[in-house]
């Protein structure tokens, strides 16, 4: 993330996606937002980003948004990816939340024998459709320009066999690690993931919602992608 706009970014009125930074025109709903909720005011700044890294500043026009600076792109993070049982009641949207604050790339529900949500057919689609709502919204609040992708559910016999899943007595070392999976509020069932390596979480019994966030901070460290890269390269 460049910093060379970073302060004018967080002090900005808000962030929306828009197709295009460099004409920036948002959605009838997010207009109605921006005028009617925020009660945007004439020359006040926004953020504006296509979710691919492109992002510029705009200020806010009678009738029309009006770019302000170039537009920037920047650089990638790293390809993490969070697998995620669903969890009862509203506690997966909290973690998705700040999971996609915290940089993570990607999302997967994840299906395991221990799973208490219902989730298939009509339910299982307006969780993900959830899900996707709240990352959005996420995205914009916390500046983030790549939109965190979730995707479609797969069931712990489909993950590749080299991710790792978090477990009370799994390794420590989290460098270089770039996915790993997180139970529901059941646990693992015995023997779900046979030679899969194992990942602790530290050294405390974590509600199934914390572990989430959790294994989330530590991918971004692990990952290498905690901190903001600049044009010279340096990083802090």
């Amino acid at each position: 993330m460049s910093l060379l706009e970073w302060p004018r970014r967080v002090a900005a009125l808000a962030q929306f996606h828009v197709g295009d930074p460099n004409q920036p025109t948002l959605s009838a709903a997010d207009e109605h937002h921006l005028r009617t909720v925020l009660r945007a005011k004439s020359g006040e700044e926004l953020v504006v980003t296509d979710g691919a890294g492109a992002w510029s500043l705009c200020e806010v026009g009678e009738h029309a948004l009006h770019r302000v600076t170039p537009v920037h792109v920047d650089p990638a993070s790293p390809q993490t990816t969070l697998y995620l049982a669903p969890l009862k009641g509203d506690k997966s949207e909290s973690t998705v939340v700040k999971a996609t604050e915290l940089g993570v790339h990607r999302i997967v529900p994840l299906m395991s024998a221990r799973v208490v949500v219902k989730f298939r057919g009509e339910v299982r689609d307006k969780i993900v459709a959830r899900w996707r709502r709240v990352a959005s919204e996420a995205n914009n609040q916390c500046r983030r320009t790549y939109d965190v992708i979730i995707d479609e559910p797969l069931h712990v016999r489909d993950v590749p066999v080299n991710v790792a899943f978090a477990h009370f007595d799994g390794a420590s070392d989290w460098n270089g690690v770039h996915s790993v999976c997180v139970g529901p509020e059941g646990g693992w069932e015995e023997g779900e993931w046979g030679e899969h390596p194992r990942l602790s979480l530290g050294p405390t019994v974590l509600r199934a919602d914390t572990a989430g966030v959790v294994a989330a901070a530590l991918l971004a460290f692990g990952a290498g992608g905690w901190g903001f890269t600049v044009t010279d390269g340096q990083s802090r």
